[in-house]
């Protein structure tokens, strides 16, 4: 069994965006400059960021914070983004998810340049992902792409269930799962809360990408034999055990799922560092486009 290590994928991939960076600003031009505006202290958002920042300093980025606390209003936190969406030495920025619930989500994105959306959310850019128009992918489902790309996981014809229909994760990566070409041209189930018989359906899957949010939903005895399992999920845990006193966890059963499966996803160390180095994949291709 493989395990797919996406913290040393993205390292690896990382080093050679460096040596690109290198040489830009060898030639006398700046860096590219990634930015995130972060609303409130929720533990998960903040260690996203900080891991973020440590990627982009790995790549040679100029990274930038911009933090306001969760009393922020909407007006506010678009005031900002209106000066993010007009500053010509930034080529690209998020504003991390979740934000306060008095603050409209999707007014939010939509108000996001989408030159400058590396995280892959404005409605343009979904439409150009849909019509397979050159664009900014999300960012979680384009570092999926990336990792079974440079695992060399075969995907054409092959039967991927997607466990959850976000508009973040599970929408997005059906579709790029079932586009032509590598990786893609697999035949997709889009599985949800209303998907009957829903474990039977996964027992079918030669791919499972799980992005449900429930720690450990998906069973070790719902994975055939060598199908390949991408783990989504990051869920605290309660474990009195632990010096923290929780434990991090993913959708999947990682010790059942291992059982049957040729290729898995740890949680930690999977999925999260793809999606951290897509936003640098993004960013990079922001500012080439621009010089």
């Amino acid at each position: 069994m493989t395990i797919l290590d996406g913290k040393n994928l993205a390292n690896e991939l990382v080093i050679k965006i460096r040596t690109e960076v290198d040489q830009i600003t060898s030639e006398g031009k700046r860096a590219p400059h990634l930015a995130a505006i972060l609303v409130g202290n929720n533990p998960a958002s903040r260690a996203y960021v900080g891991n973020k920042m440590k990627l982009c300093e790995k790549a040679g980025f100029k990274s930038s914070l911009v933090e306001r606390d969760i009393n922020c209003t909407e007006e506010e936190l678009l005031i900002l983004i209106k000066k993010f969406n007009d500053d010509p030495d930034l080529d690209g920025y998020i504003v991390q998810l979740p934000l306060p619930k008095h603050i409209d989500e999707q007014k939010v994105l939509n108000a996001i340049s989408p030159t400058k959306d590396v995280d892959g959310f404005h409605p343009e850019n979904i439409g150009k992902m849909t019509l397979g128009l050159p664009g900014y992918r999300p960012a979680t489902p384009l570092g999926i792409m990336i990792m079974l790309e440079n695992y060399g996981i075969e995907t054409s014809g092959k039967h991927c269930v997607v466990v959850g229909r976000s508009n973040i994760v599970g929408t997005p990566v059906s579709i790029l799962m079932s586009r032509k070409g590598y990786p893609g041209d697999a035949t997709v189930t889009l599985a949800h809360s209303r998907t009957q018989d829903l474990p039977g359906l996964v027992r079918q899957a030669d791919i499972v990408i799980a992005a449900i949010g429930i720690a450990e939903f998906v069973k070790g005895d719902w994975i055939k034999s060598g199908a390949v399992v991408i783990d989504v999920g990051m869920n605290r845990v309660e474990d009195p055990g632990n010096s923290k006193g929780y434990r991090l966890t993913g959708d999947v059963d990682f010790t059942g799922a291992s059982v049957n499966a040729s290729a898995i996803t740890p949680v930690p160390g999977g999925v999260g560092p793809m999606t951290v180095f897509a936003l640098i994949h993004n960013t990079l291709q922001a500012y080439n486009s621009r010089f």
